[in-house]
């Protein structure tokens, strides 16, 4: 096939187009400017980016905030929620970006609009944070979601793989109910929200992602020593398949008497760990606790 060139149509006399103003919104877009950086996004820690600002839009409007409260955000990448919470009216909000081009790059984008902090979301100090809210990377999503859960951040919105959400909102008795669905049903109240598809981010991960929030009770906490309900947790749920009577004496020498003292039912040796609900833990805890 051949191609007749004139001086108006010619590669060399085309006017180069004009950046697009704001973040990239599509995936050729995300891929062209990531390419431009430098960056090439590692399949093997879950690094997708988002390219639907209806997505970030939800998002923004789960922060549910006043809109001069500091709300940060985890992971700014190439700016799609960092511009959805300009939209919204947030006026105080702070990035924290790990990679250096990408800060960079949101520092110039949104210049005198935002703060942007260039540091590990699991080490930076935040300072004053009412709300969180990010699109976390799959293979660093359980540690930060803890981080802010310890944090008591009044409000967390967060974007992450579709099975780390279910583990959260685990009832007892389901498959993926454990240890984070127990530490996360003490520190907050957990919603669920729309989950959204592989076709919403660049490159396509190669599973679904959900929303979801947490919001911090405003209570004491149900446990003296979150290290212990941590440690009482982990030891419990190492063998799922065993029962109680099997593995409570892994944590106490008297697991009769730890048992009754937390208000266990009868036949509490016969049921496996997803049995039971986050209370009986929380007891459990508090009674190891008083007796170290």
């Amino acid at each position: 096939m051949s191609t007749t060139s004139t001086g108006s149509s010619s590669r060399r006399n085309r006017p180069v187009p004009e950046p697009a103003e704001g973040p990239p919104e599509s995936p050729g877009q995300v891929a062209q400017a990531l390419t431009e950086l430098g960056v090439r996004p590692s399949r093997g820690l879950g690094q997708s980016f988002l390219t639907d600002p209806f997505v970030a839009d939800a998002e923004a409007a789960l922060v549910d905030r006043p809109l001069t409260a500091p709300v940060w955000e985890v992971g700014g990448g190439l700016g799609i929620l960092t511009a959805a919470l300009l939209r919204r009216g947030y006026s105080n909000v702070t990035v924290v970006e790990l990679d250096g081009r990408l800060a960079k790059r949101l520092t110039r984008e949104f210049a005198g609009r935002v703060r942007v902090v260039v540091g590990d979301a699991l080490e930076v100090p935040l300072e004053g944070a009412e709300a969180v809210v990010g699109n976390l990377p799959y293979s660093a999503a359980t540690p930060i979601l803890i981080r802010l859960l310890k944090a008591r951040i009044p409000r967390v919105v967060a974007m992450v793989q579709e099975e780390v959400a279910a583990r959260i909102a685990a009832p007892p008795g389901s498959r993926t109910y454990g240890r984070l669905s127990i530490l996360s049903q003490m520190f907050a109240e957990v919603e669920l929200f729309r989950p959204v598809g592989a076709e919403s981010f660049h490159p396509r991960p190669a599973v679904g992602s959900r929303i979801l929030t947490l919001t911090a009770r405003p209570d004491p906490l149900a446990v003296r020593s979150v290290p212990k309900l941590e440690a009482v947790v982990r030891t419990l749920f190492s063998s799922r398949r065993k029962q109680l009577g099997n593995l409570l004496p892994r944590l106490t020498k008297a697991p009769e008497a730890a048992a009754r003292t937390a208000g266990w039912p009868d036949d509490w040796a016969m049921l496996r760990p997803e049995r039971l609900p986050p209370e009986a833990f929380f007891a459990l805890a508090n009674t190891l606790s008083s007796a170290d």
